[in-house]
């Protein structure tokens, strides 16, 4: 059973206490194919629910990463500044962008369990 909880825009969090793990799901590393870079956020820097967070580029396209709650950046995934393809490899994993502070746990009640997710990537 999954403990992850997702977004509609393909973001995916895992919560640790009172801090959230953010990246992208496999479904969305999948659309922008090979990833070649990726933007994150500056350690201490605050994120709004649904505002640009990051940024990842594809060979594809670039895509922002949004904020799937409020909250301070605490720690980024240097790995992916070196290795943006840890992406592709472990999207839900290794591939993590950032870790934030949950400024309002409440708002993690309107993300989607693994199964709504599935029905919602599946329309």
């Amino acid at each position: 059973m999954s403990t992850l909880k997702f977004t509609e825009d393909h973001e995916w969090i895992s919560v640790d206490g009172d801090v959230a793990t953010v990246g992208i799901t496999n479904h969305a590393q999948e659309q922008l194919g090979d990833v070649v870079f990726v933007d994150l956020p500056d350690v201490g820097s605050s994120v709004q629910k649904g505002g640009d967070a990051a940024v990842v580029e594809s060979v594809k396209a670039a895509s922002d990463v949004y904020a799937p709650i409020d909250g301070e950046i605490v720690e980024v995934n240097g790995a992916l500044v070196d290795d943006p393809s840890l992406v592709n490899s472990d999207a839900q994993g290794g591939g993590w962008f950032m870790k934030v502070k949950i400024a309002d746990a409440g708002q993690l009640d309107g993300l989607m369990d693994e199964a709504a997710y599935q029905a919602h990537i599946a329309e």
